[in-house]
């Protein structure tokens, strides 16, 4: 493969304006297409072969037209202390943004807001909920201003009104101010690392238009745009990164004396051979998010898997390509006039630091490794405590609109009515149908954690009932779950007395139930993740050591990092300094999304190391000088694609969507450990205690593992036994 990459990497160098223009008709292709696209249809959130699932599914065939995908707005109105809202001043306020609000053109339905349910028992709040006859998305300007108008007019007349819903809430956040400041963190550091403009640029021109094309291809192929979120993190993340791994290995070519388009061929032979490696593993990892089996989170993983692919790409033929343009500007400055068989000093200047933290660790391995092991360990005890769920209006802001909708009628109605149960009836096979509903009924009233039942709603050939049962406490209450489980444990009883059947959905119950089915799909994802890395590693290292090694230190990284996690989000820590509105249970799908990126990430950075290390150990060094040696080449680069990294991720961290919030700081939080901790501690310490038993494979093992020569060996030695011809690139050194 090496060999395949060095020959693409001086095809792409000498055919510079070729790829560079393939690549710009890619970009206006894929941005043609995304524009030509018709809007993406939100399919909604479904979990296939959950009850809650099921029954929704029975709801839309014995219930036609009343589950339309339409959005919905919830009104609600709080009178001023010691007043009630059905007072007639109050009422007539209400009424008015009622009737302002049902007279627009897209609006379906309009409930009545001083109905017996609608009213609180103190009479202090009142809601009205607002149908509309078109999705979210598809809600013009004029009805969304219609309604934040009429909320207005409300809060002028002395209430308090708020709005949740569908036709409030807006899509996705795809960027912003404290993104943008990740991209400059990012700028700073290549710019340190590089000490030159054109190198620091490079990387993030090539992200950036891989990521444009990613993006872009996503819309143009009709994903909604709540899959672009994690696509948008990686793209720019692992773009910057591969590319900074390139430009990197092209530097030190030149500075070995290789001219311009042969640096640029084994740059993208060597270090681009990794960046396939790694891409690869980032790929499997988010396509292998399938298996939890939810469509919501197979698209996100297949579209930044997509997104990935293409930065692979861009970072073997586009940044080659502009190497080409600028071959001697990407060069420090003392380099750039320099002949191009000039080879550098050696011995001169200070020791690296890489090498000389590698010295550091190398001395002291065992008491190294102890005290990082046992940091992490301390780290992720908080994740002993995870519990998954998914945040709903509760994690608003209380900024929010929705937050303060939501407070307001947990205030006036109880924790529960925020997520009511819908509780369906399937009387079909029933002698009495009737009787089975009402019997479904009597058994809510009585089961411990109900607040309210309500009257059970036949469909028009009536076989099916719909009840609503709300909880006594909130939907993402650790008792709430267990109420669910309570009355689903009870249908057998009431299958075996009526002929009925009973099943359980609702928003709420659908939370709980995509909860347990990635819970329960974790294990499985984790075992085959840790199984592939062993065994890649294997190939790539030949050896058997190393990667168990890399898998153990992959696990602590993961683990430490669901640590802080929960300590932010479940326990409050630094809360209200990261803008954590409120606590609560971890997004269900964050786990399975963190193991799956810092996999591929993890042995991203494991590779870059470890490869250095063995090279220097192939070529005689002891254990102990060939990790040394190993740091002297990668450490600086790797720390600086970390940063990077951590910049990008914690960029998120400063959106107002708690999820987003949330995996941006898992993601930063799991580079941070893997990135500094792993790989550049544990890793070097581990490998000075093993001596050179890491580095054997038996024999058996050698013969049937594949030899991809991910490290470059085989083009080395090959370019090291082709005779002395002059440089051809002599031209543009």
């Amino acid at each position: 493969m090496a060999s395949l990459l060095y020959r693409l990497g001086r095809l792409s160098f000498r055919q510079r304006r070729c790829f560079a223009l393939l690549w710009v008709a890619v970009l206006a292709a894929c941005s043609f297409a995304a524009l030509s696209a018709p809007a993406a249809e939100e399919d909604g959130f479904s979990i296939p072969g959950t009850e809650s699932q099921k029954a929704f599914d029975l709801l839309d065939e014995r219930f036609p037209g009343d589950n339309a995908e339409g959005a919905d707005a919830r009104i609600v109105f709080a009178a001023p202390d010691g007043q009630k809202v059905t007072a007639r001043e109050n009422r007539a306020a209400v009424e008015k943004v009622v009737d302002t609000v049902a007279r627009g053109e897209q609006v379906k339905d309009a409930s009545n807001p001083f109905a017996p349910e609608a009213v609180s028992e103190d009479s202090g709040t009142a809601f009205a909920t607002v149908t509309y006859s078109a999705s979210g998305d598809d809600l013009s300007e004029a009805t969304s201003a219609a309604l934040l108008e009429a909320v207005e007019d409300g809060r002028a007349a002395g209430l308090t009104v708020e709005v949740g819903g569908s036709a409030v809430d807006g899509g996705p956040e795809l960027g912003g101010i404290t993104e943008l400041i990740g991209i400059a963190v990012a700028a700073l550091v290549l710019f340190i690392t590089f000490r030159a403009l054109v190198a620091a640029g490079l990387p993030l021109v090539t992200a950036l238009i891989g990521l444009g094309a990613g993006v872009c291809a996503i819309v143009a192929a009709g994903m909604s745009t709540t899959t672009i979120t994690l696509a948008l993190m990686l793209g720019l993340a692992v773009g910057i990164d591969y590319a900074l791994f390139i430009v990197s290995r092209y530097r030190a070519e030149r500075a070995e004396g290789q001219g311009a388009e042969e640096a640029a061929g084994r740059a993208v032979g060597t270090a681009g051979s990794a960046v396939v490696f790694a891409g690869a593993t980032v790929v499997i990892a988010l396509a292998g998010l399938s298996v939890a089996g939810v469509p919501m989170l197979t698209d996100m993983g297949l579209a930044a898997a997509g997104t990935v692919v293409i930065a692979v790409l861009v970072a073997l033929t586009l940044l080659p390509a502009l190497l080409g343009f600028f071959p001697q500007a990407v060069l420090p400055r003392t380099r750039r006039h320099a002949p191009a068989s000039a080879a550098p000093a050696v011995g001169r200047g200070k020791e690296p630091a890489g090498s000389r933290w590698a010295r550091l660790v190398v001395r002291r391995p065992l008491a190294t490794l102890l005290l990082s092991v046992a940091g992490l360990g301390i780290v992720a005890i908080p994740a002993l405590d995870l519990r998954l769920g998914l945040p709903g209006d509760e994690a608003q802001p209380t900024s929010t609109t929705q937050r303060r909708a939501y407070d307001a009628l947990a205030d006036g109605f109880g924790p529960g009515f925020n997520g009511p149960l819908t509780v369906v009836v399937d009387a079909k096979d029933a002698d009495d149908a009737k009787g089975a509903a009402a019997r479904a009924r009597g058994a809510l009233s009585a089961t411990e954690g109900i607040a309210e039942v309500s009257p059970a709603t036949f469909n028009k050939t009536g076989d099916t009932a719909t009840i609503a049962a709300v909880p006594s406490t909130g939907p993402a209450a650790g008792a709430t779950k267990d109420l669910v489980r309570t009355i689903r444990a009870s249908a057998p009883e009431l299958k075996a007395e009526t002929g009925a059947s009973m099943w359980v959905t609702g928003q709420t119950a659908m939370n709980i139930d995509v909860s347990t089915k990635v819970t329960a799909a974790l294990a499985p994802y984790l075992a085959v993740v840790v199984g592939l890395a062993v065994l890649l590693l294997m190939v790539v290292f030949r050896s058997v050591l190393v990667p168990l090694k890399a898998a153990l230190g992959f696990l602590l990284s993961v683990a430490a990092s669901f640590g802080v996690i929960v300590a932010v989000f479940q326990w409050g820590w630094l809360a209200d300094q990261l803008g954590v509105a409120q606590t609560g249970p971890v997004m269900s799908m964050m786990p399975i999304f963190l193991i799956g990126v810092v996999f591929g990430l993890a042995m991203d950075y494991e590779v870059f190391l470890v490869t250095r290390v063995r090279e220097a150990y192939v070529h005689g060094a002891s254990p102990a000088q060939a990790i040394v040696t190993g740091f002297r080449h990668s450490a600086r680069v790797v720390v600086a694609a970390a940063v990077i990294m951590i910049a990008v991720f914690a960029g998120f961290i400063g959106m107002t969507d708690s999820m987003i919030k949330m995996l941006g700081l898992g993601l930063a939080a799991a580079v941070l450990f893997d990135a500094f901790v792993v790989r550049m501690t544990i890793v070097p310490a581990a490998l000075a205690l093993l001596g050179n038993a890491a580095w054997r494979l038996p024999r058996w093992l050698d013969r049937i593992l594949p030899d991809l020569d991910i490290e470059g060996e085989k083009l080395t030695r090959a370019l090291a036994a082709e005779p002395t011809s002059p440089r051809e690139e002599s031209v543009n050194a």
